[in-house]
């Protein structure tokens, strides 16, 4: 149809447009060659990229695989990916894996079998896992969220973002300190809760393993983890949730108790996603980069597939302090305090 709509050979047309999606030299086009172009923008021509696989031994496609898009978070990280991705000539394809070994191990092989030429990993596991398996094929791949052991990878400084919400919390008083959410194989777990140690140990503070309840990260889950802590003796004071979704869920479970978030219990999330400054409580939390974090993993990969040398990346987390920690915020909102 492009041939026949700017009246080239068949040929001319196979030549023009591999040239353009093969990266050939951009000399100075013919007539035929603009006509080609013109006529395939018009009709919406995109390139197979298994054709240009079978051209060129790559695909120009990126595999990437996340727990799960119906975390904010994570769908800001890929979108971060994709546009990344694309700007330096890429597609991307994503799966969702739930964190389930069965799923990931599936998925990594429709993957490799659809010819991608690399891999962004958001799902790594402190146990290795189908990782362990990836690091023995040759298909390169990157972590992102998530580190595993010395593999490269781009993360957020999830310690750092523990010892920020420790600090927080001891500052404004509180001793009895609890964890709600958050997934036991997973670094960003772990990293959070070891920053909150530190920071509660560096002012003379503990944190005992009863009052650290691992659900998982949704709302459910954090309002599981907090009726267990509500239910300890003494109940805590204040408690950081290992994301926003979990906070959400501690905070709805509060209400249930006819306890109010940031007056009678402080509460601390993770990751700033949209709505944490909307709620009616608006949430303190731990701004966590994940768009950039997207975006400096795509780089990551290209340059990796390219290439030209890589290395880990940690980006730097920051605290949002809102009203679901300290009540005086909502009094300088208001104007009388």
């Amino acid at each position: 149809m492009i041939a026949e709509e700017a009246g080239v050979h068949l040929s001319t047309v196979s030549r023009v447009l591999r040239r353009d999606v093969d990266g050939g030299p951009d000399e100075q086009l013919s007539e035929n060659a603009r006509r080609v172009r013109e006529v395939a923008r018009r009709l919406g021509y995109v390139p197979d990229p298994l054709a240009v696989g079978l051209r060129s031994g790559r695909s120009k496609v990126l595999g990437v695989l996340v727990p799960r898009l119906a975390d904010v978070a994570l769908a800001n990280m890929y979108e971060g990916i994709e546009e990344a991705v694309t700007a330096l000539g890429y597609q991307s394809v994503v799966a969702t894996t739930r964190d389930d070994p069965e799923q990931q191990r599936r998925w990594m092989a429709l993957m490799i079998n659809r010819r991608v030429d690399a891999l962004i990993v958001a799902d790594a596991s402190l146990n290795g896992g189908y990782v362990d398996e990836l690091v023995k094929r040759e298909l390169p791949f990157v972590l992102v969220s998530r580190r595993y052991e010395d593999i490269v990878s781009v993360t957020c400084d999830d310690e750092l973002g523990g010892h920020l919400a420790g600090t927080h919390l001891v500052d404004l008083g509180h001793e009895v300190i609890a964890v709600a959410g958050g997934l036991p194989y997973a670094s960003t777990t772990q990293d959070r809760i070891k920053g909150l140690k530190a920071a509660l140990q560096e002012r003379g503070c503990d944190i005992p393993d009863e009052r650290i309840i691992l659900t998982g990260v949704t709302g459910p889950d954090g309002r599981a983890a907090a009726e267990k802590l509500l239910s300890l003796t003494p109940p805590p004071t204040a408690i950081f949730a290992l994301n926003d979704w979990a906070a959400i869920g501690v905070m709805g479970a509060l209400r249930d108790h006819d306890l109010t978030p940031g007056k009678d219990v402080a509460v601390v999330g993770f990751n700033d996603i949209s709505v944490s400054a909307d709620l009616p409580i608006p949430l303190t939390t731990v701004r966590n980069p994940v768009r950039q974090m997207g975006e400096a993993a795509g780089r990551l990969i290209i340059d990796r597939l390219e290439g030209r040398a890589v290395q880990s990346q940690l980006l730097q987390p920051r605290l949002v302090v809102r009203n679901s920690s300290d009540p005086r915020m909502a009094r300088r909102l208001n104007g009388s305090g």
